[in-house]
């Protein structure tokens, strides 16, 4: 399984420390081209390796970390979509308009076309994401909500390898809807610092 970060602000990096703590191979892009990445990437650690947008879209799994208007951006990246989990990390506040009352995961899925989608580690801050997850003896929590099963497994594991607690919420519009934005509020999950003890 490969993995990239598209979007390289203060959530993208901090979900790159989150792979340079366990070693683990991931691109990073934005749309600043690689080199203008490629020192602040390698400060993170040598697993961290800043790419072209095309480039890091090869990747198996794509974790969106941009700024919620600039998604369609990223989908339009690519012609089709089929054969890739695609991660949402974005939050959408305020809501636009232009949800119309869907959760803005199930907005995003429309954009990316073929892609199993799964709303994941967007209800921590960028510090908390960026820290080492065990913390007291436990696993830090990050919860995923997905309308499709098989692509919650994958995401689960991947969690579970940076050192953090995967919490299955169920659909998008079920359980997803504790950690987005809706109307003017923010769900009930969000930016929750919960813990899960060792069984």
């Amino acid at each position: 399984m490969s993995y990239a970060i598209v979007g390289f602000g203060k959530i993208g990096q901090a979900l790159a420390h989150a792979f340079a703590r366990k070693n683990i191979d991931v691109a990073v892009a934005s749309r600043r081209p690689p080199e203008a990445l490629a020192p602040q990437a390698r400060a993170i650690g040598p697993t961290v390796v800043a790419k072209s947008l095309r480039d890091a879209l090869e990747a198996d799994t794509i974790i969106l970390a941009v700024p919620f208007g600039e998604h369609r951006e990223v989908a339009k990246a690519l012609p089709s979509w089929e054969g890739k989990i695609v991660i949402d990390a974005m939050n959408a506040f305020p809501v636009p308009e232009e949800l119309d009352g869907l959760p803005s995961s199930a907005f995003v899925a429309k954009a990316f076309t073929g892609a199993k989608l799964v709303k994941g580690f967007n209800h921590l801050v960028a510090a908390t994401l960026a820290a080492d997850p065990i913390v007291q003896g436990g696993h830090r929590v990050v919860f995923l909500s997905s309308d499709d099963e098989d692509a919650t497994a994958p995401v689960a594991a991947l969690a579970k390898q940076l050192g953090f607690a995967p919490v299955k919420l169920g659909k998008l519009n079920e359980g997803g809807a504790l950690v987005q934005a809706r109307g003017r509020t923010w769900g009930q999950l969000i930016f929750q610092d919960l813990f899960k003890k060792e069984q």
